[in-house]
């Protein structure tokens, strides 16, 4: 199974790093970290990641994963990006996105009418497009799985490897990755912060 996750620059880290080391974990499965180029590329607060292919260099993946983070703006207009967003699309068995992702996957219009989510900050902007946003940590509308803020990344990840290797295969990965989140402030205590 061929894998293929876009990479740019100010990219959120956990919304490919938490989905890649799920995904990582089906066999079987090459993972691809594709850029507009070849090379080093950095997240908002500096770290820096490689993408060993450029958009060029992959033309078909099983899977397509996009993630979100504060550059996702500066591409929702960037025509060749588009361009191979929905031609991956063509080729795949599953789309999906973390987050802001989900606006590049919008502004291709290859979500127009399905059901999506992402990050709380972004649902507005995402309410621009001809989706419906659903309030949830993921999301399935047929083969695609867009997922809320971040560490739902994670989640939709485990989601989409129960679909792919059944929920045995997927209970393993999680419990080897030992997924059992309990935070030390209840979600309700932090939004009634706000």
């Amino acid at each position: 199974m061929k894998i293929a996750i876009f990479l740019y620059e100010k990219v959120t880290a956990l919304d490919f790093v938490g989905p890649y080391e799920v995904l990582s974990r089906i066999p079987n499965t090459e993972i691809c970290f594709v850029g507009a180029e070849k090379g080093q590329i950095a997240d908002a607060g500096g770290l820096r990641f490689y993408t060993d292919f450029s958009l060029q260099d992959i033309t078909q993946a099983d899977i397509l994963l996009i993630p979100g983070g504060f550059g996702i703006d500066a591409l929702l207009h960037n025509t060749a990006l588009i361009s191979w967003i929905k031609q991956m699309d063509k080729t795949t068995l599953w789309t999906t996105s973390v987050c802001s992702g989900v606006l590049l996957l919008a502004e291709a219009g290859i979500i127009k009418g399905k059901r999506c989510t992402t990050h709380w900050r972004r649902k507005e902007q995402l309410k621009n497009y001809d989706v419906e946003f659903v309030d949830s940590r993921y999301v399935q509308d047929g083969k695609y799985i867009t997922s809320a803020g971040v560490s739902a990344g994670i989640d939709m990840a485990l989601f989409l490897t129960g679909k792919i290797i059944g929920d045995k295969g997927a209970m393993t990965i999680q419990r080897s990755i030992e997924y059992n989140p309990m935070p030390p402030y209840s979600y309700d205590s932090i939004i009634n912060q706000s």
